[in-house]
This record gives C-alpha cells, sequence and structure tokens, in this order.
C-alpha cells in the first residue's frame, strides 16, 4: 500500500471523526437548549398560576338544597250519571276483525 494512500485514509476517517464529533455536539446542545426551555416554561406557568392552583385546590363547592316541586293533581270526579252513559255505550268494531 503506497504512503500517499494510507494518509488520505488517515485524512478521511479524521474528517468523518470531526463531522461525528460536531453533530454529537451540535445534538447534545439543542436537546439541553429544548430542555432547559421546557423546563422554564414549567417552572414559570407553575409561578403564574400558582394562587388559582392552590384556590382550585382548597375550593369546597356551596352546598345547594335540591329543588322540591309542589305538583298538585286534580282530576274532577266522574258523576254517576256519565258511567251509566259510558256503560250503555255500544262496544266499538274491532280494527282487527276478519
Amino acid at each position: 500500500m503506497p504512503v500517499q494512500t494510507v494518509i488520505v485514509s488517515h485524512a478521511v476517517q479524521m474528517a468523518r471523526q470531526k463531522v461525528t464529533m460536531m453533530f454529537t455536539l451540535v445534538a447534545a446542545t439543542l436537546f439541553s437548549a429544548a430542555f432547559l426551555l421546557a423546563a422554564g416554561t414549567i417552572a414559570w406557568m407553575f409561578a403564574a398560576y400558582h394562587d388559582k392552583m392552590v384556590a382550585a385546590l382548597l375550593f369546597q363547592p356551596i352546598p345547594q338544597t335540591p329543588q322540591v316541586y309542589h305538583i298538585r293533581v286534580s282530576r274532577p270526579r266522574v258523576t254517576h250519571r256519565l258511567r251509566k252513559a259510558d256503560a250503555a255505550a255500544p262496544a266499538s268494531p274491532s280494527l282487527f276483525a276478519a
């Protein structure tokens, strides 16, 4: 193997290693930045809404008495005269008679 081929091969390996290291560094930086941004947002929201969360957890609903409906049912009584007329009426023909 000539010396020049070995040097080029070694240079390619070094370049790949540098690209891999740069990619790893950029990926780690982006992940860390995103994680810190998310943690900061959660902390900020907790600080901003802390009072409302505590109030919601301590809230006790006002007991309400159930509504009572007073309904008066009135059914007029059938007089004795109407009962006799109803009993004397002829039976109506059946709808299903053949």
